[in-house]
């Protein structure tokens, strides 16, 4: 009984929370709904309105999504956080006197994200990797197992592909002032991938939970 109970209370949670961590990076059910609704606004208000009209229109758009958020009972940090990034977008966008600008924050957070996912993978400490160890008390040697380093690996190098992928082409755009096509990449090059990318990422998570964490409960 007392190596039954521990393998039934872990299969009974680890399914069950590692799904959602899928669904966190993307925002939840709604994450597309959320993510797509500023663009299009902001679009559409640019193409028949003033700059400062359209500046006006998607902060109160981001208002009201801020407020439903909050009355469906979502967390406050993640209601508030798309907040702030359409305040952020918006306020480049009155200082610059640019429309495009309101895609520039996105633009050099992709570069950001590739340097980073993709720095790592280069020093040998794969970001996904280290955020598993982190999460699991910093105590495992990860990186000494070639098969938990490999999904770490191509968890990570598969992010940095989405960074990487969300600048060169939103970057182009931007050169060319294409802002109608900035708007439709970040809604295609946003969620959907956000979501491939956390799924591999779960799979390695998965995979190295498999290789270091069972078997050191199984041996206890």
């Amino acid at each position: 009984m007392t190596m039954t109970q521990p393998d039934r209370h872990r299969r009974n949670d680890q399914p069950a929370a590692q799904p959602r961590t899928a669904l966190d990076h993307a925002g939840g059910p709604m994450g597309i709904v959320y993510s797509t609704i500023p663009v299009i606004v902001f679009v559409a208000a640019n193409a028949f309105l003033s700059l400062t009209m359209t500046i006006g229109i998607s902060i109160a758009v981001g208002l009201a999504l801020t407020g439903f958020r909050l009355l469906r009972g979502e967390a406050f940090t993640s209601a508030v956080g798309g907040l702030l990034g359409i305040a952020a977008a918006a306020g480049l966008v009155a200082w610059t006197g640019s429309a495009k600008d309101f895609f520039a924050i996105g633009i050099w957070a992709a570069l950001a994200g590739f340097v980073v996912t993709f720095g790592s993978v280069l020093v040998r400490r794969p970001l996904s990797g280290v955020i598993w160890n982190a999460v699991h008390g910093g105590a495992h040697r990860w990186r000494e197992d070639r098969v938990a380093l490999r999904a770490h690996d191509v968890a990570t190098l598969f992010a940095s592909v989405v960074f990487g992928a969300r600048f060169v082409v939103k970057e182009w755009l931007y050169l060319v002032d294409a802002t109608g096509w900035l708007a439709f990449a970040k809604i295609a090059m946003g969620t959907p991938l956000t979501v491939l990318a956390a799924l591999v990422v779960v799979w390695a998570f998965r995979r190295t939970t498999r290789r270091l964490v069972e078997p050191a409960r199984e041996s206890d």
